[in-house]
């Protein structure tokens, strides 16, 4: 047993609660129990989260800082809505950041990581894994690597930026075993073609593979977005 697991909230220190309330939160926005454009006090999420107000502002404050919430002087807290034109924006950067990152793996004469993408994703249809919220870290994570194998500090952290920025979204593209399987043979195709050293190709099928997948999630995420106003206003009625 870790001492965290035997203190009580109030007796952990600020900054584990800011943490702790801070994840809570964002949670609820990403599972659509915030709705974007709900409005809220300090005081409705005090007892939702369990944590008094000073690491719950802090946690209110971060989420600002990070896009998801807009604040509103003497009148509370606001989910921010949905910007599919901000989302659409940071698709297209990271576009340019990934295929940037193909050619480099193309040309480079070390690539490791070349060998590690395809332990995850050149194997047997049956040991594919299957779950929805394992295959969106490891896309996230597949997609990270190609950037990263490049060696550019700086280009793998405004990738990472984007990459927590559209997480909202994205993480809805698995919801859908067609998709995961999809997904699997898309990486695949990729890896080959990096492999091969094609760099036109591997370029196209990356962009294709993104862009699919952006008009994936932004169907499912509207269609989400609607069953969720629907059941709220069937809990109102």
């Amino acid at each position: 047993m870790t001492l965290v697991s035997v203190l009580s909230p109030t007796d952990l220190p600020a900054a584990t609660l800011a943490e702790r309330a801070y994840a809570q939160i964002k949670q609820l926005i990403f599972d659509f129990h915030l709705l974007p454009g709900d409005r809220f006090s300090e005081a409705d999420l005090t007892q939702r989260v369990q944590v008094s107000r000073t690491p719950l502002r802090q946690a209110l404050q971060r989420l600002q800082r990070e896009g998801f919430l807009l604040v509103f002087p003497k009148s509370g807290w606001q989910v921010a809505p949905l910007n599919f034109e901000a989302f659409d924006q940071l698709y297209d950067l990271r576009i340019l950041l990934e295929t940037h990152a193909v050619a480099r793996l193309c040309e480079a004469e070390e690539r490791p990581a070349l060998r590690e993408l395809a332990d995850t994703w050149l194997i047997p249809a049956e040991d594919r894994v299957n779950h929805p919220l394992p295959v969106g870290q490891m896309d996230e994570e597949f997609h990270a690597t190609l950037v990263r194998a490049v060696g550019n500090s700086e280009m793998t952290r405004v990738h990472a930026d984007i990459t927590e920025r559209i997480r909202i979204i994205r993480r809805l593209d698995f919801i859908k075993p067609a998709r995961i399987d999809v997904t699997y043979d898309e990486h695949a195709r990729i890896i080959r073609a990096i492999t091969r050293r094609r760099t036109d190709e591997a370029q196209r099928l990356l962009r294709a593979h993104v862009e699919q997948s952006k008009l994936e999630v932004r169907h499912i995420t509207l269609d989400m977005l609607y069953q969720a106003r629907q059941r709220l206003a069937v809990g109102q009625g």
